[in-house]
């Protein structure tokens, strides 16, 4: 991934997209991710929603509904996807809910949280192995992430496409699981746990697709092309894209979406023994709470 472009496109998204809904597939895949809270016995107090507009507002909606005696708290980087998510996630006047227990909005990672909510972002950060650690350090102990990404199988149909015409490629590449899993340790968390499904959608037209795929984001590989491709590529490329159509689909394109589950735990802090240790104060306070008698 290219780091100045992922961090620009991070920038720019809200100016792009403007104060319109979160993209569809975002918000399929968070209502999925949130029938997984079935499984997880703990019920949060104190929870995160990670940048909620590219997570999904709708989908962060159903955890507060789930969750509706917990304090809902909001990370969010930039002043109007904050202002967005205060207009969508706070109750109405009128519910006692709204001044009972209103959401709080961050500008900075809060701490002491007992569940971290983090749909569909984790796969355009350039530096994941920090935003991991931020998730790490904002959970309280025992609390536990849970996230959602596109994996490797991610457009293989346009991949192969545009390999074919010899094009450079059209996205990133996207990481596997299992090296989710092994960065999740690696992080800090303890006993992860990954999953994965492949959705397949489709479009009546090749405008649709591209209009729906810059919903999702943009090209943040490091050999995509480097200047501006003019009117008459554009029009080869909507030429091209009608090989996506298939005859069981009603002559409909088709894109496949791996979509990457995952949760972890943040475990009580341990030493780590070696010839020279150096252990951090929090870290020797909460080992040390941990060995008093009770």
């Amino acid at each position: 991934m290219d780091p100045q472009a992922a961090a620009q496109w991070s920038r720019r998204r809200l100016k792009v997209l403007g104060s319109g809904p979160s993209p569809w597939l975002h918000e399929e895949v968070g209502r999925r991710m949130q029938e997984r809270l079935d499984v997880i016995k703990l019920q949060p107090q104190h929870w995160l929603a990670w940048e909620p507009l590219r997570s999904g507002l709708e989908s962060i909606g159903l955890i507060q509904a789930r969750y509706a005696q917990a304090q809902c708290h909001v990370y969010a980087r930039q002043l109007l996807e904050r202002e967005q998510a205060t207009a969508k996630l706070q109750k109405p006047w009128w519910q006692p809910a709204r001044w009972l227990n209103p959401i709080q909005v961050h500008d900075g990672v809060p701490a002491k949280q007992d569940m971290l909510w983090a749909n569909m972002v984790l796969h355009t950060s350039a530096d994941p192995q920090a935003m991991m650690s931020q998730w790490h350090q904002a959970l309280e102990v025992d609390g536990f992430v849970m996230f959602s990404c596109l994996g490797p199988d991610t457009l293989r149909e346009l991949r192969a496409l545009y390999a074919a015409q010899g094009w450079t490629p059209p996205a990133h590449e996207f990481t596997d699981m299992h090296d989710w899993g092994d960065m999740l340790v690696q992080a800090g968390f303890a006993e992860p746990v990954m999953d994965m499904e492949r959705i397949t959608l489709t479009f009546e037209t090749p405008e649709r697709l591209l209009l729906e795929l810059r919903e999702l984001g943009r090209n943040l590989s490091l050999h995509r092309h480097s200047g501006l491709k003019g009117r008459q590529w554009h029009a080869q490329l909507l030429q091209a894209l009608q090989q996506l159509a298939r005859p069981e689909d009603d002559g409909r394109l088709v894109l496949t979406f791996e979509v990457i589950y995952g949760h972890a735990l943040k475990p009580q802090a341990r030493a780590k023994v070696q010839a020279l240790s150096e252990i951090g104060l929090e870290d020797m306070r909460a080992m040390l709470r941990q060995s008093r008698p009770e």
